[in-house]
């Protein structure tokens, strides 16, 4: 079959749908293909089914701390099969809702998978799809390790889809999946692992607040092996033998699975971007400050398969939609901005991080005062017997401006977000202390931290 679009977008995720929904109400004929079901990593296998198998994690921890304080927990537990059944119910719906949902705005549908075979074609099976325009937003995958017996590995993908919980874990490498997986796992009943070639697990966020997880992570059982480089994977007698190395050391770790959590890399290498003049790196496509390829006009690319400066995260890859979207219909106007963005690591509890690290803002050579404090002995903190919990706040000296929020501990996801519209509108610390804030919440404890 040969059909021919306005625009055709290639993936099904925030990004793709956000830019098919948007100009086809413009009229647009247009067209969206993905050789996965349809709804992308976060609704799928990523954010949304991930946040439901924390919520029992959440459960058995508030029971675990609140016992002999007025709670009596008994043998509050986890119960893996039916918490998946549970998770199923957001997840197993989504594919046949989004094409329902496509078919009803009148957008054509292609199963398969793409590549470009001219600058303005795309095969998807024995179907050649042309086009004036053209969206790559096809998301990320695991990046690849180069050890040998990676082909062991079980991915993110698989792990939140797993009918029986491993007895044991290993996680290689030290992300947002290990930590926030090991968490999951470790209270579900599991022996878990972290083998992580840094210095400290979760790079991306403050020192001394991660300092502070990971002791409450290693007070839950799991085993933290930092400084710790894997060299291979092997089958052994039932079970797999991760190897590593630290400080010269040979380290081997025996578990029932072993889980690959060394982060993502943008999923276009089988595109076959070349044939139609796409520019791009491990990165991602090569795009301008309009998310256009740099090199080939017609085509733009969003989300975590951009090289847009923009973080992998859900949120962002909606937004960068929204922003190529506007630049089809309208012509190239719109830019991202991502200042107040802010990410969190879903452990419990939780690390949260919004803008400037302590040391970007040194580095650029800013005036600030840095406001810093554990928390666990606030209210807020022990009327849930939570002990692991902190923030660390980077106010400008003469504007008063905040230039980063860095929190953990319970409800840091939502609190998170408060200095993210600070930070996007130029509130002050004079701002948020002046809020009258509903209490006892912990949005409350903002007036305090500033």
């Amino acid at each position: 079959m040969n059909a021919s679009f306005d625009l055709v977008v290639i993936g099904t995720g925030s990004a793709a749908m956000t830019v098919a929904y948007k100009c086809r109400k413009a009229d647009w004929r247009v067209a969206i293909v993905d050789s996965l079901p349809f709804g992308g990593t976060c609704a799928l296998r990523g954010c949304d089914p991930k946040k439901v198998l924390v919520g029992a994690a959440e459960v058995i921890d508030f029971c675990r701390r609140m016992k002999g304080r007025g709670v009596l927990s008994g043998d509050t537990r986890i119960d893996w099969a039916g918490l998946m059944r549970f998770k199923r119910t957001f997840t197993d719906p989504v594919p046949a809702q989004r094409e329902k949902s496509l078919a009803e705005a009148g957008i054509s549908t292609f199963h398969g998978h793409a590549r470009f075979t001219a600058p303005g074609t795309i095969a998807v099976g024995q179907d050649n799809l042309s086009a004036k325009h053209f969206v790559v937003a096809t998301g990320a995958r695991p990046i690849p390790l180069g050890v040998p017996g990676e082909e062991l590995l079980t991915t993110s993908d698989q792990f939140l889809d797993l009918e029986r919980l491993p007895s044991s874990l290993v996680f290689v490498g030290g992300g947002y999946i290990a930590m926030e997986f090991a968490h999951l796992a470790a209270r579900a009943g599991s022996e878990v692992t972290i083998l992580h070639r840094g210095p400290r697990p979760l790079p991306r966020f403050d020192p001394e607040l991660v300092d502070l997880l990971v002791e409450r992570t290693r007070r839950l059982g799991v085993t933290i092996r930092l400084g710790t480089a894997v060299t291979a994977i092997e089958e052994s007698g039932g079970s797999l033998k991760v190897h590593a190395s630290a400080s010269g050391e040979t380290v081997t770790v025996s578990a029932e699975m072993v889980v690959h959590s060394g982060g993502r890399v943008p999923n276009v290498a089988a595109l076959g971007l070349e044939a139609a003049g796409i520019e791009y790196t491990r990165q991602g496509v090569t795009v301008n400050e309009y998310l256009q390829s740099v090199s080939n006009p017609a085509v733009y690319s969003a989300g975590d398969s951009a090289h847009s400066g923009g973080a992998p995260l859900t949120p962002v890859a909606g937004y960068e939609g929204r922003i190529v979207a506007a630049n089809l219909l309208d012509g190239n106007h719109s830019k991202p901005d991502y200042n107040g963005l802010a990410s969190v690591a879903f452990t419990v509890p939780p690390v949260a991080a919004v803008g400037l690290s302590e040391y970007a803002a040194q580095s650029q050579g800013l005036r600030f005062r840095v406001l810093h404090e554990d928390t666990s002995g606030w209210y807020s903190s022990r009327r849930i017997a939570e002990e692991c919990s902190g923030f660390k706040l980077l106010v400008e000296e003469e504007t008063g401006r905040i230039l980063g929020a860095h929190i953990l501990g319970d409800r840091a996801e939502e609190v998170i977000n408060l200095f993210a519209l600070a930070i996007r509108y130029d509130l002050t610390a004079r701002h948020l202390s002046e809020t009258l804030f509903s209490y006892p919440t912990h949005s409350s404890d903002v007036q305090y931290m500033v």
